[in-house]
């Protein structure tokens, strides 16, 4: 007999799903029955939170959902911190969990793991469905792949209650297609003839985009067009146009409003990006194009003409139907970024070192990707930093802003790509989920956890101190992170923060340990 739970991870493999990770339990055994033979890989993280994150890199980097496996209760609330990351930050993550036996649910009987409502809890964030019987198992999985895909990517929750899971399972049907909106040829030719118009196009890509790296840079070449990637949209665009700068800062915000179109590719333009100092002033946008999956984003901010559609969709048929151009799209890219890094540099001697050291790190080891936590060398790089891999710079400093989310993310991203990997933390945010380091020993991946060790909240300190409050709360003690290191398993280094220092640090594979002590 074939169980539920067994259907359940046959139907993820034939929707393309080939990881997931999950800390079994109980309440999910039928869900690793069905694992044994399937070819889909499972990791272990040491904590369901670190799962989600996990999902969340893995998502990011190959562009498919990721997938945990969680037991009710616990297991699912440990995860929502990640689950609503992933929601603020557009990514793909399919959460499966176990519930009690129908017959329990809502009764308050003291069963283990048991929440009130537990679908109900996880609605606030996202959609949830359950697994009422073997004959809607199809359906819920359809419906969990449309909601991931077919609009604004985000997290999504399938429950499957115990006294289900091991039922016996109804012949499976093909997986439906995910449908995708497709730009209306109406609104194409109106954005179109707008674009022919202008001489001075500005294009704004954000993490909507950062699976379209080619079609946006053959549409930015057509117009000649800086394009200004946000920090999930860092990479999309390299080269002369690249104008990887946050929109928070006065330079790039002088381009905008110099342009006379812009064009706006999946950004949500949320305040983290373009006004982390929370000061207003954004150039006017109302005579924008903008291009969104999200109907919801498109109705948020007014333009002139918007486009529902997948960006590398839209701006493969924009590229049909734009006149190409030749002005000085290159002239404006460099000096805006020029203007920016003379602005970054009157914010103090650290910030420019600190992007001193993201360029190192690049220079060093060329197309990597770099997973960054809270911490100050990251919240300098998504002020300013063009990194040379598109979707390979992303981090947790923006939007929902979880600490702890590196470690587990760089795993995921490990896994979806070949390539190395930076992990770039804090020495407090490397507090929040330490263990998932093992992960990378247990799987061998080739990640350098670099941890910024300024002994404390030093982001945070900075800002009481700002805002004239006594800085209290701010000093955790760190780890001592050499017997750390040699508790995962890993080879440690300590570097000075500097970019010849970590330019030689990072010389050699992970996993490892690099301490950039700098207190």
């Amino acid at each position: 007999m074939k169980t539920v739970g067994q259907a359940l991870t046959e139907g993820l493999r034939a929707r393309g799903v080939d990881v997931v990770f999950g800390i079994p339990g109980v309440h999910t055994i039928e869900l690793y029955r069905g694992l044994s033979g399937s070819g889909i890989r499972h990791v272990t993280p040491r904590h369901e939170q670190g799962a989600g994150f996990m999902a969340d890199g893995y998502a990011r980097v190959s562009g498919k959902p990721g997938v945990a496996f969680v037991i009710t209760g616990p297991g699912l609330t440990n995860t929502l911190t990640a689950m609503a990351q992933a929601k603020a930050d557009s990514v793909p993550m399919l959460v499966i969990s176990g519930v009690n036996r129908r017959a329990s649910l809502g009764q308050g009987l003291g069963l283990l793991h048991e929440l009130p409502d537990q679908a109900g809890l996880v609605r606030t964030l996202c959609p949830s469905f359950q697994v009422t019987s073997p004959e809607v198992l199809d359906r819920c999985l359809n419906m969990a792949f449309a909601a991931m895909l077919g609009a604004r990517p985000g997290p999504v929750h399938i429950e499957v209650p115990t006294d289900v899971m091991g039922m016996e399972a109804v012949a499976a049907a093909a997986p439906m297609a995910v449908c995708i909106a497709q730009p209306e040829a109406a609104s194409v030719a109106a954005a179109a003839a707008l674009l022919n118009r202008a001489k001075r196009v500005v294009i704004l890509a954000g993490g909507g985009a950062r699976h379209a790296g080619a079609a946006v840079t053959a549409l930015a070449k057509a117009l000649d067009a800086p394009v200004v990637q946000t920090t999930n949209g860092r990479g999309l665009v390299s080269g002369p146009l690249s104008v990887a700068a946050s929109p928070s800062l006065d330079a790039v915000r002088a381009l905008i409003a110099a342009a006379d179109q812009v064009l706006a590719i999946g950004t949500e333009f949320g305040p983290t990006d373009y006004d982390m100092y929370v000061r207003g002033g954004l150039p006017d946008m109302a005579g924008m194009i903008r291009v969104d999956l999200c109907p919801l984003q498109l109705a948020r901010h007014p333009a002139a003409v918007t486009l529902r559609a997948d960006a590398g969709a839209a701006c493969a048929v924009l590229l049909a139907q734009v006149t190409a151009r030749v002005s000085d799209g290159a002239e404006r890219a460099a000096a805006t970024m020029a203007a920016a890094r003379a602005e970054v540099a009157d914010l103090g001697p650290d910030m420019p070192n600190q992007i001193a050291m993201l360029e190192a790190l690049r220079d060093a080891v060329p197309e990597a990707i770099v997973v960054g936590d809270s911490t100050q060398p990251v919240y300098a790089g998504n002020l300013l930093y063009d990194h040379d891999r598109a979707g390979g710079y992303f981090n947790a400093a923006t939007g929902f802003g979880a600490l702890g989310f590196a470690p587990g993310a760089a795993v995921g991203a490990a896994l979806a790509a070949e390539a190395r990997v930076f992990c770039l933390i804090g020495d407090g945010g490397l507090q929040f989920s330490p263990a998932e380091l093992r992960v990378a020993v247990d799987e061998g991946l080739d990640i350098t956890y670099l941890v910024w060790n300024n002994a404390g909240y030093g982001e945070i300190a900075s800002a009481m101190r700002a805002a004239n409050t006594e800085v209290i709360g701010c000093t955790p003690s760190p780890l001592g992170l050499e017997a750390f290191a040699a508790a995962c398993g890993m080879p440690y280094s300590c570097i000075a923060p500097h970019p010849v220092a970590l330019a030689a640090a990072v010389i050699v594979s992970g996993p490892r340990l690099v301490e950039i002590r700098d207190y």
